[in-house]
């Protein structure tokens, strides 16, 4: 193999391999930050699934793409493992579109294909259209590659050596893991198919020689996603052995009923003239068949990845992350956008429970004191403490992703400014559990319980109000009012001496609490209606919130 020939067929393939990436961001910067919502309402049965996962693939003609995209999605509990087992299987079948349009040769047309998508992105100002035309111009040089790989090829019918080389491929155990090693290295399954297709053309091997190679290469492209669960949780690395699972279990059965039945010859006798098309049909019907077998047995696949890699669970108030996972070291991921504003927000609305739940039991301090539950509220401030800096710098590396978009942009600010009334509310609270040990060694009145009591009832009314801004600046100014006059109350306590200096004071202190505890809760409420509502969960907790919002504060 001559220099060239070396060059041009390294550089049809780096051609290939970023046309791919072409489509991939195209489609992320057009439906990333609302790929939840669409996989939400189309994979609600199998069916549905698997024909979401065959259209995201043959989109951005590569199946890693979107198991990657699955991986993370599973990761960021944006997507169950049972959605997965139907995405994952569509995808297999979409990744086959790549090799059916190589047999038709539309590299011929791939230069105007490439020029319509470059006059999107240069001559019309319409972002949306500017993706659109990115997927095209990708698509169109993903198949100039195609052509110069297999320009490239043609001068190997005149080498023996290559010749004998790849006669070997007939025999099924080299067959599958040539083609499974060498997917492996470039991860792409539709690369090293359009590789097989262009040799194919070439004259130098036939669907006979080819059928192992290409049954291994379904097996290969798994490494992507294997890469890609690495650092996540469990669920996530499911994912990857439902994919292995699918592939594998496709190479056994088409294997043996190659071996034992005239199968290569009935798909050869399709297209006798046009071994690439021959190639194509074969890869078509391998995940085609493979998921019609599969298809009843999803629910059976995903609980073998249950069984395989148990999940671990992980109680709230542990000093951890639950939701946030690890940014994948590259940003080339479908669905990044979803995957960060989903990651964050959980994690969030948990530090917001924490947070609220130190001030109720703060509250109850106040009222009943318990050395165990103050406990329980140093723990909890020291998870949030913890989660402020953990997320904050989760933020600020995401931010480092140039494909995102303004309305993910703008989300993840409003989320990075709530993290600091967050742990301040909960510094609150740690100030109210503090004063509950002054306040319970004094003598309070019944009068001055039912005004805690109120206290208590009316922060949470406000909590329930975060995300209704109109709601939370109403009730923020009664809640103003009533704190100027329960100020009035103690004051006048301390001009009769009905109640100590110490109990005053300490109330005064509980009373600034209370007040600065809702202003924060308004900015929390101001931050929330920034963010799209399309881009974020309201998680609540009911069993929280319940017990004070349907009362009269």
């Amino acid at each position: 193999m001559d220099l060239s020939l070396l060059l041009g067929l390294l550089g049809g393939l780096a051609l290939f391999l970023y046309g791919m990436q072409m489509m991939s961001d195209g489609l992320e910067k057009a439906a990333g930050d609302r790929l939840k919502q669409i996989l939400e309402k189309l994979t609600s049965n199998r069916f549905l699934g698997v024909a979401v996962g065959a259209i995201i693939t043959a989109i951005i003609q590569s199946s890693s793409a979107t198991t990657v995209m699955v991986v993370g999605f599973v990761n960021a509990r944006l997507m169950t493992l049972q959605q997965a087992v139907w995405i994952i299987m569509g995808a297999n079948i979409g990744t086959t579109i790549t090799g059916q349009l190589v047999a038709l040769n539309v590299s011929e047309i791939a230069p105007l294909i490439a020029f319509a998508g470059v006059v999107l992105i240069v001559f019309l100002k319409n972002p949306k259209l500017n993706y659109f035309g990115l997927i095209i111009a990708g698509l169109g040089v993903l198949f100039i590659g195609m052509d110069m790989m297999s320009t490239a090829m043609e001068p190997l019918r005149e080498s023996q050596t290559f010749i004998s080389l790849i006669t070997n491929f007939s025999n099924p155990v080299i067959g599958i893991l040539v083609g499974a090693v060498f997917t492996a290295i470039i991860q792409s399954s539709s690369a090293s198919v359009g590789i097989l297709q262009a040799l194919a053309r070439s004259g130098l091997i036939g669907l006979d020689g080819a059928v192992f190679v290409l049954f291994g290469q379904n097996i290969g492209t798994c490494i992507t996603a294997v890469l890609a669960s690495i650092g996540t949780s469990r669920e996530a690395k499911q994912t990857t052995v439902i994919h292995l699972s699918f592939n594998i279990i496709g190479t056994i059965i088409f294997t043996t009923v190659c071996l034992l039945t005239p199968l290569t010859a009935v798909v050869s006798a399709w297209s006798p003239d046009n071994a690439a098309q021959q190639i194509a049909n074969m890869h078509t019907l391998f995940n085609v068949v493979t998921t019609i077998l599969l298809l009843p047995f999803g629910t059976y696949l995903a609980a073998f990845a249950q069984k395989v890699l148990p999940s671990e669970p992980m109680q709230a108030d542990s000093e951890g992350l639950m939701y946030l996972q690890p940014l994948p070291k590259s940003n080339k991921i479908i669905g990044l956008s979803a995957i960060n504003i989903q990651q964050v927000n959980d994690e969030v609305m948990r530090m917001m429970k924490l947070a609220y739940t130190n001030v109720s039991d703060s509250f109850d301090q106040l009222i009943h004191y318990k050395e165990e539950r103050s406990e329980q509220i140093e723990k909890r401030e020291k998870t949030v403490n913890f989660l402020n800096q953990a997320i904050s710098k989760y933020i600020s590396d995401a931010f480092g992703y140039a494909s995102m978009n303004i309305e993910t942009s703008q989300a993840l600010t409003a989320y990075y400014t709530m993290l600091v009334d967050l742990e301040r509310i909960s510094d609150y609270a740690i100030n109210m559990d503090r004063q509950a040990v002054i306040v319970n060694k004094e003598n309070m009145s019944d009068n001055e319980k039912r005004i805690l009591k109120k206290m208590k009832k009316r922060t949470f009314k406000m909590y329930d109000y975060i995300f209704n801004l109109e709601k939370a600046n109403a009730y923020n100014n009664e809640i103003d009012e009533n704190t100027q006059e329960w100020r009035n109350v103690q004051i006048q306590g301390l001009k009769d001496k009905s109640i100590s200096s110490e109990l005053g004071i300490a109330f005064s202190r509980i009373l600034t609490d209370y007040d600065r505890i809702n202003d924060h809760a308004l900015n929390l409420a101001e931050e929330i209606d920034k963010i799209d509502d399309s881009l974020h969960e309201t998680m609540l907790d009911d069993d929280l919130v319940a017990p004070y919002i349907n009362q009269k504060a």
